[in-house]
């Protein structure tokens, strides 16, 4: 059986073992660039296998909470730089998430204060975050956008073109994962509720996919398949979405994707952060994965949503190939030795989840720094 803590390749990605550190959004880059702070966070955390970054806006309209990093500015890129060379510094490996929130933003975070972007003009039922000129932050309701145009959306691919180019050859990092999951721009896409188009991006199914899958291929005809990755959600609620036919959507996304040769395919099951298991959302994801490989995929398969090492290494048996782990990754920094040695992990400071500075976020303390070296 597979272990947990083995090398794995994963496309052109080789990794030192099958512990992902999954996306997670900490609000502490003002003005979109990344600190030197976060720096010193994601190298604490190069032991894992492959840390993917927190989400990281294509453009300025893709923007969606206060604080959070982008990469279509100069300042942003020498700053993510910072982070990749602190990262690469410790022997890890690192990529970043790219993404677009669509309608799931604030007025007050778009430029010109215009209405954030939507396959259709659709109130996301979904709150953002803000910053209070104090600098505290608060959660507020997202506001309501404006359906894409058409004639807008081969611009909006450029933007991601442009994003996976610059993370590589000007932020350093080792490859990209397009984020098309929790009910953000791409999967608003994807999914009935949130698209109620009627042109060539909205009723069936291979529409309702069309913009996803022209981002994809973009982004691989930029860098490669095999340093770009995919997130994908197909039953999660988050951010007020939902889909009639899941199952047929995905696979057939999944079909599409194949010939791509892509470096992973990370799949959260169930809800994000939430249940594994939704009885209202029934959904095969062994049917899933089985409809990828029958097409030609061969990218690594990332399994993602609440697990521990028992469940890992359940799921590596059962063929996943990297486990992806969230919230546990914020108050250990060493997850993967913790995980190795069954040691007890910190708990986390729920309070400073988002935003705020060092505190909850880089003061997390390791086994050697606390003296401990095996289970309690």
């Amino acid at each position: 059986m597979p272990s947990l803590f083995e090398p794995v390749r994963a496309g052109a990605l080789q990794l030192s073992n099958r512990v992902v550190m999954a996306p997670l959004t900490r609000n502490r880059a003002p003005d979109a660039v990344p600190t030197p702070l976060m720096a010193e966070y994601y190298a604490q955390r190069a032991s894992a296998g492959l840390l993917i970054t927190e989400a990281t806006a294509i453009s300025h309209q893709g923007q969606g909470y206060a604080d959070v990093p982008g990469l279509y500015g100069s300042e942003q890129l020498d700053g993510w730089k910072r982070v990749t060379d602190a990262v690469h510094a410790r022997g890890g490996r690192i990529v970043t998430q790219l993404w677009h929130v669509g309608r799931v933003s604030h007025v007050d975070l778009q430029p010109g204060g215009q209405k954030p972007v939507a396959p259709s003009a659709i109130t996301a039922q979904t709150k953002t975050y803000l910053v209070r000129a104090d600098g505290s932050g608060e959660f507020v309701p997202t506001s309501e956008p404006r359906a894409l145009e058409a004639a807008e959306l081969p611009g909006i691919v450029q933007d991601y073109r442009r994003a996976a180019r610059h993370a590589i050859t000007s932020a350093g990092f080792d490859g990209v994962e397009v984020h098309g999951a929790n009910g953000y721009l791409l999967d608003q896409f994807l999914k009935r509720s949130s698209n109620q188009r009627t042109d060539d991006y909205g009723g069936s199914i291979e529409n309702r996919a069309r913009l996803l899958l022209e981002v994809m291929r973009a982004v691989v005809e930029e860098i490669g398949g095999g340093v770009t990755g995919i997130r994908l959600s197909p039953v999660t609620p988050a951010n007020d979405v939902n889909d009639p036919q899941p199952q047929a959507l995905f696979e057939y996304v999944l079909r599409q994707l194949a010939p791509l040769g892509l470096a992973y395919v990370h799949i959260i099951e169930g809800a994000t952060g939430g249940p594994r298991e939704l009885p209202e959302r029934p959904f095969d994801y062994a049917a899933l994965k089985r409809a990828y490989r029958e097409a030609g995929g061969k990218a690594a398969w990332m399994v993602n949503n609440g697990y521990d090492r028992a469940l890992a290494e359940q799921a590596l048996a059962q063929g996943a190939d990297l486990v992806a782990f969230g919230r546990p990754f914020i108050a250990n920094p060493d997850l993967v030795e913790r995980l190795r040695t069954g040691a007890p992990l910190n708990p986390a400071d729920k309070t400073t989840f988002y935003g705020g500075g060092a505190r909850g976020y880089t003061d997390y303390p390791t086994l050697a720094a606390s003296g401990q070296t095996q289970a309690a």
